[in-house]
Order: structure tokens, then C-alpha cells, then sequence
């Protein structure tokens, strides 16, 4: 299984950059990840495009839409969910990172998951980096690792 996530804005429009990257590099030892970029523009847009790539890469997949109105989960919770996923032999897991807006309702439809990060509100691009850091975390568990401290 691998890891996608798709992102509606710019890889490099907010600072964390660099630490999305390195939680990417840190998940890479675990399972192949991949980051795709939507370019903002209005819901619809930004729905079109999120379509089109999940039509490219989304068969046998599992589609997890971030969503503050989501199920919430525990960091150990959420690596069993990873961990469940894997065990259903996906060829990958989708994680969709919606724009200022939210998403298309035509784009909720296509998710298996709703997931809230948290009950706060946090702009998309920080998103990215809890979720890069969420996903070594889930891994770090999986595997056993010191990384998550109980």
C-alpha cells in the first residue's frame, strides 16, 4: 500500500514546507508516499481537479477526506485505522486536503472516511504538516518505534 494525499494550493505557499517534507522523507522508510498539488480556485474547481486525480489514482484505494466534521481519533487510534487499511491489502490510502472552503459535495461523495484532526479550525496549509506528522507517527506506532511517547 502507499500513501497519497492531495492538497488543493502550492507545495511551498506556507513555511512548514520543510517539515512536511521531512515527515514525508521520515514516513518513506515505512511505506511509499506521495504528495499531489491542486491549484486553488473556487469549490467547484478545486472539486473537478480533486475528481480527476482520485480517477487516476483512486481505484482499490481508500479515501480519507480531512473534514472538521469528521470521526476524531487518538494518535493510536489512528494508526489502527492505518494498520486496518494496510491489512485490507489497498493499493493505496488517499488523503484529501480540501482549500479554504471545504470541499465539493460531488468530492464528499467519493470518500470512504470523514476525518477531523481536531476540533479547532486550522488553516489547510497546516494541515499538512499534523497530518505528515500524524501519518510517521502512525507508522512509529505500528512498528513499535520510541518515537510516540505513551
Amino acid at each position: 500500500m502507499k500513501i497519497i494525499i492531495i492538497a488543493v494550493g502550492k507545495e511551498k505557499d506556507f513555511s512548514g514546507h520543510e517539515l512536511v517534507a521531512e515527515y514525508t522523507t521520515r514516513t518513506g522508510r515505512y511505506v511509499p508516499i506521495e504528495w499531489k498539488y491542486i491549484p486553488a480556485s473556487d469549490i467547484q474547481g478545486e472539486g473537478l481537479q480533486i475528481i480527476k486525480t482520485l480517477e487516476k489514482n483512486g481505484s482499490g484505494s481508500h479515501v480519507v477526506m480531512l473534514d472538521e466534521k469528521g470521526k476524531e481519533f487518538s494518535s493510536v487510534r489512528f494508526s489502527q485505522f492505518v494498520q486496518t487499511r494496510m491489512n485490507e491489502s489497498l493499493k493505496s490510502l488517499i488523503f484529501l486536503i480540501g482549500g479554504a472552503h471545504g470541499f465539493d459535495p460531488e468530492v464528499q461523495k467519493k470518500a470512504q472516511t470523514s476525518l477531523a484532526l481536531s476540533q479547532l479550525t486550522f488553516p489547510h496549509q497546516l494541515v499538512r504538516l499534523i497530518l505528515a506528522e500524524q501519518i510517521y507517527r502512525a507508522y512509529s506506532i505500528i512498528k513499535g518505534e520510541k518515537y510516540h511517547h505513551v
